[in-house]
């Protein structure tokens, strides 16, 4: 703490051994007045006199901020800086009082949701709460020489131990703490906290779950355990019944994001904003926070996580789990660096950083990931959404395919039809925009805008030249008239060989046939990717859904665009 340091008004001594613990204020000289005030029991303020201005100066003020003050929340009432109320009850209590469970009864405290059995120790779990500040120790033992399974079996023997720790507990020696009785002063510790202590990871007896009731139980994997997550798996009714992914408390996701700190934004989409986070073991998340105000809700929210959950695939964003406490409604991803391809493709300046490999290697993955989707999952999925800024890409540019909230299980070879037309403008197919039938072929369209885009570096929707009223419209002028490799992102030089670019030009013209009959499944293309172009079939005419794009460009050359970052935004068109 700044005010406990030494200065030249005054010195502070701290003495922390075995014998004693004490620490003593001096003041720099003998003559200073001082004078303490303590107000409501709580706050402590410490004021010098400075004769040259004839008034008091403050040296110390006690507490920093309301979870400064000594057990606020009342027994296993955890105090949580930028939450609404401050005092919340830890995982597993409840209030003992909700009609007064108000700033002047937090002190009141907590109680457990569900009685313990003490002695039937398979009925015992202990749960892992991170980055806590140790509760007060006035009920503890404490042992050095005890490693970690040693202390949470002797803890689990003894009915009156209500938690333990394996931690820090004396300036970098390790050892156990175990609390016998309820727990107090609990408070949970931010990055930019102002207390000057480490964060413990707390272990608090709880009631382990039973079959066939509503109860909560704990996934105590490795895995969970680093990341701080609580699996709740819900046996009852209702939503969590039919999450199959870990759920993340609340509290940990705002610990992560910093509190959702603008400084860790990513970015924001059409459904919410995109936050960077950091879990315990220091590994990356991306944290999607949707908006109560978009459009998406708990169906395509949960349509997405289960979907995501069950698919694995190195093409595939990977979903580590989600949130859905107090009305929020959070997914949680891996972060992926280099975030979207639209960041690269579209943008005046970062375009050169992607050349003819880099762009080929994202193309062939993105194609290895719509196979998978299309037959090798489980189950065969349309996503619905494929474009640019859903295409995500790690530290070595492998692209992810991202972004499953649209997506739909699909069964047979045929069509499937919807009144509520959702995707984005300039990648839907004809027959999905116009009449609302989708299938496999949809992706497939939207994948031949997408690989335009990719190989002449210029968006769909953002396209003007004179005579043609889209880059699909352009691209097929410039087919006719033998002049494909002037669609070439001037940026790539001489380096692709032209029978290679002009084989990818016409595998996008197969994709974009006004007919879904004549478009190629995702096999057909990756078996075409090779051939050279005179042994490709000829496309037809293809489909020009829409008019010139949203933006009223006057130009095609490149401008400053909004990308998205490890997000998606969707438009949403409603069947007329």
């Amino acid at each position: 703490m700044p005010e406990l340091q030494t200065t030249r008004d005054y010195s502070f001594n701290f003495v922390y051994n075995e014998d004693e613990i004490q620490f003593t204020f001096n003041m720099a000289q003998s003559s200073a007045i001082i004078t303490r005030i303590v107000m409501n029991q709580s706050q402590y303020e410490v004021y010098t006199w400075v004769e040259e201005k004839k008034e008091w100066s403050m040296l110390v003020y006690l507490p920093k901020n309301k979870c400064d003050s000594y057990n606020l929340c009342g027994a296993y009432g955890n105090c949580i800086m930028g939450e609404s109320p401050v005092c919340q009850c830890v995982e597993g209590f409840k209030p003992k009082s909700l009609q007064t469970w108000n700033p002047e009864e937090w002190y009141k405290g907590c109680e457990r949701s569900k009685k313990l059995s003490c002695h039937d120790k398979d009925k015992i779990a202990f749960v892992k709460f991170v980055g806590l500040k140790s509760p007060d120790t006035k009920d503890s033992w404490v042992e050095e020489s005890m490693d970690f399974e040693e202390c949470r079996a002797r803890c689990l023997n003894n009915c009156s131990c209500t938690a333990y720790t394996y931690s820090n507990i004396r300036y970098g020696i390790s050892g156990c703490a175990m609390w016998f009785g309820d727990l107090f002063d609990i408070r949970q510790i931010a990055n930019n906290d102002s207390m000057d202590v480490d964060s413990q990871n707390v272990y608090i007896r709880m009631s382990a779950s039973e079959k066939g009731e509503d109860l909560i139980s704990f996934d105590f994997s490795d895995r969970a355990i680093q990341r701080g997550l609580i699996n709740k798996k819900r046996a009852g009714k209702g939503r969590n019944k039919e999450m199959e992914l870990p759920l993340f408390s609340f509290s940990s996701v705002s610990i992560a994001t910093n509190y959702f700190n603008a400084t860790n934004k990513l970015g924001e989409g059409g459904f919410g904003p995109v936050y960077k986070g950091s879990l315990l073991n220091e590994q990356s998340i991306a944290v999607k926070r949707l908006s109560r105000k978009s459009g998406q809700g708990w169906e395509e929210l949960k349509n997405e996580a289960m979907l995501i959950a069950k698919l694995q695939h190195k093409n595939l964003v990977k979903l580590l789990g989600c949130c859905i406490e107090r009305n929020e409604k959070i997914l949680i991803y891996e972060y992926l660096p280099n975030k979207s391809l639209d960041y690269f493709l579209f943008d005046p300046i970062r375009y050169g950083m992607i050349d003819w490999a880099t762009r080929t290697h994202i193309i062939e993955g993105i194609v290895q990931g719509l196979l998978y989707l299309h037959q090798y999952s489980k189950l065969q999925i349309i996503h619905r959404d494929l474009k640019a800024s859903n295409i995500l890409l790690d530290k070595d540019m492998n692209p992810k395919i991202s972004d499953f909230g649209l997506a739909k299980i699909f069964c047979g070879n045929g069509s499937q039809a919807t009144n509520r037309i959702m995707g984005t403008y300039g990648y839907m197919s004809p027959e999905y925009a116009m009449e609302g039938l989708f299938s496999i072929k949809s992706d497939i369209f939207s994948f031949g805008v997408l690989l335009l885009e990719i190989l002449s570096g210029k968006k769909n929707t953002s396209f003007y030249h004179s005579g043609s009223i889209n880059l699909i419209g352009y691209a097929w002028d410039l087919w006719k008239s033998n002049k494909s490799l002037e669609l070439m992102d001037p940026i790539l030089g001489d380096t692709p060989p032209a029978n290679v670019f002009l084989s990818y030009i016409n595998i996008a013209f197969l994709c974009v046939q006004e007919n879904a009959a004549d478009r190629p499944t995702i096999s057909d293309v990756i078996l075409m990717i090779n051939k050279e172009p005179a042994l490709l079939p000829y496309p037809k005419k293809p489909a020009f859904s829409f008019a010139r794009g949203i933006e009223d460009l006057g130009s095609s050359k490149k401008k400053p665009e909004i990308c998205s970052v490890n997000d998606v935004t969707a438009s949403i068109l409603e069947a007329r």
